[in-house]
C-alpha cells in the first residue's frame, strides 16, 4: 500500500491495486466524525454489446441491463435487505448506475469495519431466479413511468437524441418498458461475470477510520477473488455532426424550457490530457456562461430567464456540453445562447481567466475539509483516469490564456442542438 500526498492541501491517501487488479483509494480524515464508502464497476448503460475473450460471437443485451442488474444485488439469497441490514446503525446505503459505471455506497458514524465488510459481500454475491427477475420488471417498468412523466427528463432525452446518431447515450440509462421486458436471469449473469470483475472495479473509502483495517477486510474479502480478462467493446463510429439542429415539442410544463447542446470532437482539441481537456472546456463554459458572467447577468436582469443547469459530458470522442434552463420567453433566451456563441471571443478576457482560477483553487482548498468533495473528486478521477490526480492545483495554475484562446479556435461553435418545450395549453 502506497502512501501518498495530495499537494497542496493537508491530506494523505493511500493507494493500492491488488494482485486480482482491484483498485483502492483510501483516504483517512481522523478528525472527522462519518465516513464514506464507494464500491463500483466501470459498467453503465452505454455498454449493451461485447464479446467475451473467451468467445467468437457478440453478445448484444437489452437495453438498460446494468440498471436493472443494479437494483437485483439488493435482492439476496438469505433473503436480508441491504437497505434494512444498514438501517439499523443507522447508516445510509444506495446505488446508481450511469451511463459509464454502476455504484454501491454507504455512509455513516458507526459499525465501520462491519458496514465495509457487508458492502463488499452483498455485491459479490449476485442471485437472480427466474421469478425474482420478472418481479422486477415491474418495479423498474413504474421507475421508467415515473421519469418519462418529468419535463425535464423528457426534454434531456430529447436533446440526447438530436446531439447523438449512434451513440448509446442517447438512450434512457434505464431503457424501455419493451427492453427490460427482454432480460432473463442469464443476461443478468453473462453481465456480472463480465463487467462486476476485480480489474475493473475499485473501492473508495474517505472519512474517519482505520486504513489497515479496512484494508485486511478488503484483502480477506477480495485477495482470492478472480477477475475476468476485460470483454472486447466494438467501437462505435459517430459522425460529429450533431443530428438535429432545431427542435420543439409540448408537455405538462407552465413555463417554457429550454436545452442546448456543444458537440466536440476531442482530438481536434490537440491535448492528450483527459484532465487537461476537461478544465479547458469547463472555463470555457464558466466564462461563457457561468453564475457571474455577463451572459447570466444580461438574461436574469431581462428576466428572460429564471433558471439554468449546465455540465459538460465525456465519450471517448466526444465532449457535449448541455445547457438546460427555464424561460417565459424561450425565443429571445435562445437567441442570447447564440449571440454568446458566436461572438465568444467577446466574452472571454485573460482577467475573467485569472479570477476563475483562483475561484478553482479556493474551492479545491475549502472542499479538502469535505468528506463527499474528497469522494466526488477521487471517485472522478478513478473512473476517467485509472488514477488519483493529487496535483490539481498546480494544474489549474498551469493551464495558459494562450492555450485556451488556441483551445476556442479549434471549436465549432456552430455545432449546437436547440430543443425547445413549451406548455400545452
Amino acid at each position: 500500500m502506497k502512501k501518498m500526498e495530495y499537494k497542496g492541501i493537508d491530506i494523505t491517501y493511500y493507494r493500492e491495486t491488488l494482485e486480482n487488479g482491484l483498485e483502492v483509494v483510501m483516504v483517512p480524515m481522523p478528525d472527522k466524525n462519518n465516513y464514506f464508502i464507494t464500491y463500483a464497476t466501470r459498467f453503465g448503460s452505454e455498454i449493451t454489446s461485447f464479446t467475451p475473450n473467451d468467445a467468437k460471437q457478440e453478445i448484444k443485451v437489452p437495453d438498460g441491463i446494468a440498471h436493472f442488474l443494479e437494483h437485483k444485488m439488493f435482492e439476496q439469497e438469505d433473503g436480508v435487505d441491504p437497505f434494512t441490514f444498514y438501517s439499523k446503525s443507522g447508516t445510509g446505503s444506495n446505488a446508481s448506475t450511469s451511463f459509464d459505471f454502476t455504484q454501491y455506497i454507504c455512509y455513516g458514524t458507526k459499525k465501520f469495519e462491519e458496514n465495509l465488510r457487508y458492502l463488499i459481500q452483498f455485491v459479490n454475491a449476485p442471485y437472480y431466479t427466474d421469478e425474482n427477475v420478472e418481479k422486477e420488471k415491474g418495479i423498474i417498468e413504474q421507475e421508467l413511468n415515473m421519469y418519462n412523466d418529468m419535463p425535464d427528463f423528457q426534454l434531456e432525452m430529447r436533446l440526447r437524441k438530436n446531439i447523438y446518431h449512434k451513440l448509446p447515450r442517447r438512450i434512457d440509462i434505464g431503457g424501455s418498458v419493451k427492453e427490460i421486458y427482454k432480460i432473463t436471469k442469464e443476461d443478468l449473469y453473462t453481465c456480472y461475470n463480465n463487467f462486476y470483475s476485480p480489474n475493473n472495479m475499485f473501492i473508495i473509502i474517505v472519512g474517519n477510520f482505520n486504513h489497515k483495517d479496512a484494508s485486511k477486510i478488503i484483502y480477506e474479502e477480495l485477495e482470492l477473488k478472480e477477475n475476468r480478462d476485460y470483454p472486447k467493446i466494438k467501437h462505435i463510429e459517430e459522425p460529429l455532426e450533431v443530428r438535429i439542429k432545431t427542435d420543439s415539442f409540448k408537455s405538462t410544463v407552465e413555463v417554457p424550457k429550454v436545452a442546448v447542446g456543444l458537440k466536440i470532437f476531442k482530438k481536434d482539441l490537440n491535448i492528450n490530457n483527459e484532465y487537461q481537456i476537461k478544465l479547458y472546456l469547463s472555463m470555457i463554459s464558466r466564462m461563457l456562461f457561468g453564475d457571474s458572467s455577463l451572459f447570466r447577468e444580461k438574461v436574469v436582469e431581462n428576466k428572460i430567464m429564471t433558471d439554468m443547469y449546465t455540465e459538460w459530458e465525456t465519450t471517448d470522442d466526444f465532449s457535449t456540453f448541455y445547457l438546460m434552463a427555464e424561460s417565459p420567453e424561450p425565443d429571445k433566451l435562445i437567441k442570447e445562447i447564440k449571440e454568446v456563441l458566436k461572438n465568444h471571443d467577446e466574452y472571454i478576457d485573460e482577467e475573467t481567466f485569472e479570477r476563475v482560477k483562483k475561484v478553482w483553487i479556493s474551492n479545491i482548498v475549502r472542499g479538502s475539509d469535505d468528506v463527499e468533495f474528497i469522494v466526488d473528486n477521487a471517485f472522478s478521477d478513478m473512473l476517467y483516469n485509472k488514477e488519483i490526480i493529487n496535483d490539481k492545483i498546480d494544474q489549474y495554475k498551469n493551464i495558459s490564456y494562450k492555450k485556451l484562446k488556441d483551445v476556442i479556435k479549434k471549436i465549432d461553435f456552430d455545432n449546437i442542438s436547440v430543443c425547445t418545450m413549451h406548455p400545452n395549453k
